[in-house]
């Protein structure tokens, strides 16, 4: 006989989840819903545990991105879709081992650029994101290992204002005092004046 018990869940995380299966076309029962949803986090947890026991991880590196074990892959082509999964340290379509450019041009008629074409979801992601994306994001992340926090600047003491230096007393010359006017009268001073005729100078040039 098996036991059932309530286990609450956000209301909005239970719509999402019933939103999801409805376009996946499942069931929309909502207790059927979360037992296959416990299901496969328990499947993705069992896959990981044996790698982590043993201190190792298994995936395929691909350039600088590196897809773990159990990494769902995505392909479209010509408006058609068809899915590979990264095993051990390899990605397997249909049983067969490809590499990620192989894998983009399978039914392609001709080379295709798998950073564009190929669609990502590692095991807690909850979507796909194209391999163009990931690279990206894969970059900023080791940038920002790499480069080291930089230091709060100190904020800047005020600046003493400046003291004027003391100007020293310029030593003016002594005024030089003038000597009096002579109001005596000098030779010839008193004598009648004698020009009777006075002329311009204008007069006395054109004549």
């Amino acid at each position: 006989m098996n036991s059932a018990i309530s286990v609450k869940v956000p209301t909005h995380t239970l719509l999402a989840l019933i939103e999801q299966a409805g376009l996946n076309g499942e069931s929309q029962d909502p207790s059927a819903i979360v037992l296959k949803a416990v299901e496969f986090w328990l499947a993705a947890q069992q896959k990981r545990a044996p790698a982590a026991a043993g201190g190792d991880v298994h995936g395929y590196q691909w350039k600088s991105l590196f897809l773990p074990e159990g990494t769902q892959i995505r392909c479209n082509t010509y408006g058609e879709q068809y899915y590979a999964s990264v095993e051990g340290d390899a990605i397997v379509y249909q049983g067969r081992k490809l590499s990620p450019n192989q894998l983009a041009s399978l039914h392609a008629d001709s080379v295709r650029n798998a950073w564009n074409d190929l669609y990502i979801r590692r095991p807690g992601d909850k979507f796909y994101k194209s391999a163009s994306r990931l690279r990206r994001e894969q970059a900023a992340a080791d940038l920002a290992a790499r480069t080291p926090p930089e230091a709060p600047e100190a904020p800047a003491k005020p600046s003493a204002p400046a003291i004027p230096a003391r100007a020293e007393p310029v030593a003016c010359p002594p005024a030089q005092a003038t000597p009096p006017r002579d109001a005596n009268p000098g030779q010839g001073w008193t004598l009648p004046e004698r020009r009777k005729h006075r002329f311009r100078l204008e007069d006395v040039a054109f004549e």
